[in-house]
């Protein structure tokens, strides 16, 4: 397999009926060129979370999406001390309040997949956190500071 992003390679195969129409449907509504396309993306997907948990030394980086209750004793002050404990890992937080005292935060996150399985396991402990969900991408931020760069 070649590293020139451009080189295709061509790939058959065979899926059952339900799955290939499901597949066309999902190409229709997302308003994509091409099966291609798709398969490409989901490929990818499955890829970097193979990654993540076969590769543990691996830097990945993705978004982490958490949804909590706020009203559940100091869950906010607990989310914001894991994330300090993980400040190298967190790159930014956004966060929004939702109905019934529910807060949604996504944070962008960068590093080894292995510290951020920790950081996933430490923020799911977390009481009143309800769903936690890991997105991590083949593609890496890059290093924003050196040490010693002038520029």
């Amino acid at each position: 397999m070649t590293s020139d992003s451009t080189t295709l390679a061509r790939l058959s195969m065979s899926l059952p009926a339900e799955l290939f129409r499901q597949l066309d449907v999902m190409v229709e509504e997302r308003g994509l060129p091409s099966r291609s396309r798709l398969i490409s993306e989901l490929i990818r997907h499955a890829l970097a979370e193979h990654d993540a948990f076969t590769h543990p030394d691996k830097m990945l980086a993705g978004t982490l999406t958490l949804v909590y209750r706020g009203d559940r004793g100091r869950v906010r002050h607990q989310l914001a001390q894991m994330q300090a404990d993980y400040l190298k890992e967190v790159i930014s937080s956004q966060h929004v309040f939702l109905e019934d005292d529910q807060s949604l935060e996504v944070l962008l996150v960068q590093g080894p997949a292995v510290r951020l399985k920790e950081l996933c396991d430490a923020l799911r402990r977390v009481r009143g956190v309800q769903q936690l969900q890991l997105v991590t991408t083949t593609s890496l931020l890059p290093p924003l500071h050196e040490q010693g760069d002038d520029a």
